[in-house]
């Protein structure tokens, strides 16, 4: 193809011989995405024949090639309207990157790659999209990444317009021009219709007066004619003022006359008998049959050349010794200084949501300026850009409190985990530990909501030294981890001598639990802040003569079997935890507990209702989970077994 000239937008211009390239191209495409839907039986014709120009420009003209998907200084083309994926598919195979006859036959089919929203296995896919209004915020961190590696690549974002009312994009634009990405252009495929009908009647939106009002510079254009969309494309790509956004004006259904404006068409498909009419009316059938011959498609998914975690020196541990009672946040902190001090060869960030002081990685800003990102409260953009950026081979933290970091976020992780991120989400303030900001603050969850995100690892320390080295182990271990705290200090854990508990040897190792006491009697499954309360709760029942060990369950989301079987043996077992009741390590030690047909007694306590703005103490005497509370129970419990 005589397309060379337009890569990097070379050429001033397109000549007319490239428009007629490019238009034989579109004619494929669409019939391409005919085909696709109406032979899966399902999919979004509409939208993605409004989008296909816009596709074939940006990847005929990005630096992005077959052969170089796997490049870390390509382009980066982003695409959040994910229903789209006919149009993506379309034109990877059109240009290349995969079989578009595989692609035609097996759309939306079981087992298939070419999955109803783009699938990271499809060469030249970037980010798995389904979720609307999160493309803004990757391209963002892509961005990002690109500056803080000081590489010259450019990332392109194209969104629809119906989902620019969701509030993230918003954070997005902001974030954007505060951090000057003038390598990003985000590109609007406007047709006017969403899946109900008209934009102007289901929400409008005034897209150049918000892109604007943020600091974008905005470019209109007519998203359908190759010369306009070129010359817009070109002038963003090549601004430096800021970040661009071009309104591209679009049909949906654009080249099909039956189905142009009409709304239905944005998940409703042709039939078999009028997807044939269309193909022989607009004669696209031979088009259909012209199809360009790849190899099937190999499953890959874009990675960094060398993940940070690989590199990552973990150092010597800081060692808090027993009379220096301290918090883990405070720990998470000095970890995470020192281990950036050690490692110059590994580029390591910090994210933040106007939080610094209270999350520690305030120090942290003060030796890496640049690298303490602060989205301010926009925390869904901060949980997005955090999981780009690891992504571009970044060790990136994101420090926040539990409610935001967890609750408030957890879509956003999803779809990170989805797209095998690499983030290391560090939460403070977790179950009653927060002070007295009260129930809204009082994340009491954090496990139920991690444990549905199958990529996850979730550690809970139990004092300032396992902080420590769940911090340095985190650091080292690719993939997304999440470590979570309270607010408060808490004693620094010895063994029954009076021994450092977690010393300088101490290594910590996902899916160990750790023996804190021994115990004849039953045996106390404990996490985080709540494990030096559990000594403290067989310390009064030794006074009653029993003898209760305690289990500190350091990895919920991974059943240490040896350790569970051994504390059954005892007879009793009880969870004693600051989270909801209902779905915290009392689920998951009870359902192990039934599935291996191990019985003992057993039984559960932890948050039974929504706290209150008191201190912690406070709200475990109020819930019954205080040590005198806890003991009571068990001595009850056990008189009765």
């Amino acid at each position: 193809m005589d397309l060379l000239s337009l890569k990097q937008f070379q050429s001033e211009d397109i000549t007319i011989e490239q428009i007629e390239i490019i238009q034989a191209l579109a004619n494929h495409a669409r019939a391409d995405i005919l085909r696709m839907t109406t032979n899966a039986g399902s999919g979004h014709p509409g939208g993605s024949l409004s989008s296909i120009d816009i596709y074939l420009m940006l990847w005929l003209c990005g630096n992005v090639s077959p052969q170089t998907v796997q490049d870390p200084k390509r382009d980066k083309i982003v695409i959040s309207h994910g229903h789209t994926s006919a149009a993506i598919y379309a034109t990877l195979g059109r240009l290349g990157f995969c079989n578009i006859q595989q692609a035609v036959q097996e759309f939306r089919q079981k087992g298939s790659v070419f999955e109803g929203h783009p699938g990271l296995q499809v060469p030249g896919v970037e980010w798995c999209s389904g979720s609307l209004g999160q493309g803004l915020s990757v391209g963002s961190g892509f961005a990002l990444a690109a500056k803080l590696k000081q590489e010259k690549h450019h990332v392109f974002v194209i969104m629809g317009d119906g989902e620019q009312g969701k509030g993230q994009l918003q954070e997005a634009r902001e974030f954007a021009v505060k951090y000057h990405l003038d390598n990003l252009t985000a590109v609007i495929d406007c047709n006017g219709l969403q899946a109900s009908g008209d934009i102007k009647r289901i929400m409008p939106q005034q897209l150049q007066e918000k892109y604007e009002s943020a600091g974008w510079k905005v470019i209109l254009t007519d998203g359908h004619n190759y010369q306009q969309l070129y010359r817009a494309l070109r002038k963003a790509h090549q601004c430096k003022e800021g970040p661009t956004v071009i309104l591209a004006e679009t049909v949906m259904g654009k080249g099909i006359p039956m189905i142009e404006n009409d709304y239905h068409f944005h998940g409703k498909i042709l039939t078999a008998s009028q997807c044939r009419e269309v193909l022989g009316q607009l004669e696209l059938a031979k088009a259909a049959e012209e199809d360009v011959q790849r190899d099937e498609v190999k499953r890959q998914i874009p990675t960094a050349a060398c993940s940070p975690e690989e590199k990552m020196k973990t150092g010597k541990p800081i060692v808090y010794e027993k009379d220096c009672s301290t918090d883990c946040r405070s720990a998470f902190g000095n970890a995470l200084c020192d281990l950036a001090k050690s490692n110059e060869d590994v580029l390591v960030a910090a994210i933040d949501c106007d939080l610094a002081e209270s999350v520690k990685v305030a120090s942290f800003g003060k030796e890496f300026p640049e690298r303490l990102i602060e989205c301010g409260i926009q925390e869904h953009n901060a949980a997005t850009v955090a999981a780009a950026l690891s992504k571009c081979g970044i060790l990136t933290f994101f420090a926040d409190f539990g409610a935001f970091g967890i609750d408030e976020t957890y879509g956003q992780h999803r779809m990170s985990d989805i797209n095998h991120s690499s983030v290391k989400l560090i939460c403070t303030h977790n179950g009653l530990d927060v002070g007295e900001d009260g129930k809204t603050h009082q994340c009491i969850d954090y496990i139920s909501l991690i444990s549905n995100l199958l990529g996850f690892q979730l550690l809970i320390p139990a004092d300032s030294n396992q902080t420590d080295r769940m911090i340095r182990y985190a650091a080292a271990a690719p993939g997304n981890i999440c470590v979570v705290m309270g607010r408060s200090k808490v004693p620094v854990l010895t063994d029954a001598a009076g021994d450092l508990l977690y010393h300088e040897n101490y290594r910590y190792r996902y899916g160990v639990y750790d023996w804190i006491r021994e115990g004849r009697d039953g045996v106390i499954i404990t996490c985080g802040n709540m494990t030096h309360k559990a000594v403290k709760v067989t310390d009064i029942l030794r006074q009653r003569n029993l003898e209760l060990g305690v289990l500190n369950c350091t990895s919920p989301l991974e059943i240490d079997e040896e350790a569970v079987r051994q504390a059954a043996d005892t007879g009793m077992i009880v969870t004693y935890e600051d989270h909801n009741v209902r779905s915290g390590i009392g689920t998951i030690i009870g359902s192990y507990l039934a599935e291996k047909g191990l019985h003992c007694r057993f039984a559960k306590k932890g948050v039974s209702v929504y706290g209150a703005s008191a201190s912690p103490e406070w709200l475990y005497q109020r819930q019954k989970l205080d040590e005198q509370s806890v003991a009571e129970f068990i001595v009850q419990l056990y008189q009765t077994k």
